[in-house]
C-alpha cells in the first residue's frame, strides 16, 4: 500500500476533508506549530499597514482565525469578510467571531477561492492564511483576488514551505512527515488529512513559481519573505494603482 496521500483538490473532497477535522482544527494548529502561528498571523495583518478604515476580504478562512485578527490589530480593518467553502469550519469561525463580539464587523460566508462572491475592486485588501496551496485552480483564485481589490489593495499569503537549509530540511521533514501526522490523527481520529497536508506542501508550488502566478494575475511589487527558517512564506503583493 502506498503511503503517499491523495493530493487531488476537488472542492468537494478538500471541504469534506476540512469539515471531517473541524472540531479540533484550531487545538491542533496551535499545539503542532508550538504556537508560533499566531506571530505569523499577526506579521500577515501588519503588512498590510491598516488605518482601521479598510474592507478586508480573507480567502480560505476556515475557523476565521485571520479574519478575527484582522479586526482586532491596532489599528484593524472596520469591516472583515471571511469566505470558505467548509461549512463546518465557518460555523466553529461564527462562534468564535460571536465569542469575541465582533457579529458586526467580521462577516463569513460560504464560497469557493476560484469563484469569491465578492464585487468587482470592492475590498481594500486580502488574506490568505495556509489556505492556497489546497485550492484546485491557483492561478483562478489569484485572478479573482486581483479582480476583488480596489486599485492600490494589499495583498498577503501565508503558506507552508520546504526549508532549505540540510539539516533542518531533514529535522522539519521527518516531523512534518511522521510526528505531525501520527499527532493529527491521534487527536482528529482523521486519518487521510494528517497524511494529505504535510504531503500537500511537498508538492505545493515553490516560492519562485507562487510569485510569478501572482505577478500573471495582474499583482505588481510581489515579494516573498521567509519565516521561522524558511517553514513558513509571507508573499504580499499589491494590485497596481
Amino acid at each position: 500500500m502506498s503511503n503517499v496521500a491523495d493530493l487531488s483538490k476537488s472542492p468537494g473532497k478538500i471541504s469534506a476533508m476540512f469539515d471531517a477535522i473541524a472540531p479540533r482544527y484550531d487545538f491542533l494548529n496551535h499545539v503542532l506549530s508550538a504556537g508560533i502561528d499566531r506571530r505569523w498571523r499577526s506579521r500577515a495583518i501588519r503588512s498590510l499597514h491598516l488605518t482601521g478604515r479598510e474592507r478586508v476580504l480573507d480567502v480560505c478562512t476556515g475557523t476565521a482565525d485571520l479574519a478575527i485578527a484582522a479586526r482586532t490589530a491596532t489599528p484593524g480593518a472596520a469591516k472583515v469578510v471571511g469566505v470558505d467553502f467548509a461549512g463546518a469550519m465557518l460555523e466553529i469561525g461564527r462562534d468564535k467571531v460571536a465569542s469575541a463580539g465582533l457579529a458586526r464587523e467580521v462577516t463569513l460566508v460560504r464560497g469557493d477561492a476560484t469563484q469569491i462572491p465578492v464585487a468587482n475592486s470592492s475590498v481594500d485588501a486580502v488574506t490568505v492564511a495556509f489556505g492556497i496551496r489546497n485550492v484546485e485552480d491557483v492561478p483562478a483564485a489569484c485572478r479573482e483576488m486581483h479582480r476583488v481589490l480596489k486599485r492600490g489593495g494589499s495583498l498577503a499569503i501565508l503558506e507552508f514551505a520546504i526549508p532549505t537549509m540540510p539539516v533542518l530540511r531533514t529535522a522539519y521533514l521527518t516531523y512534518f512527515r511522521h510526528v505531525l501526522p501520527a499527532i493529527g490523527r491521534l487527536v482528529s481520529r482523521h486519518t487521510a488529512a494528517y497524511g494529505y497536508l504535510p504531503d500537500s506542501v511537498g508538492a505545493f508550488a515553490t516560492p519562485e513559481q507562487l510569485k510569478n502566478t501572482l505577478r500573471t494575475s495582474g499583482f505588481v511589487d510581489v515579494a516573498a519573505v521567509r519565516m521561522t527558517f524558511g517553514i513558513v512564506f509571507l508573499y504580499t503583493a499589491r494590485r497596481d494603482a
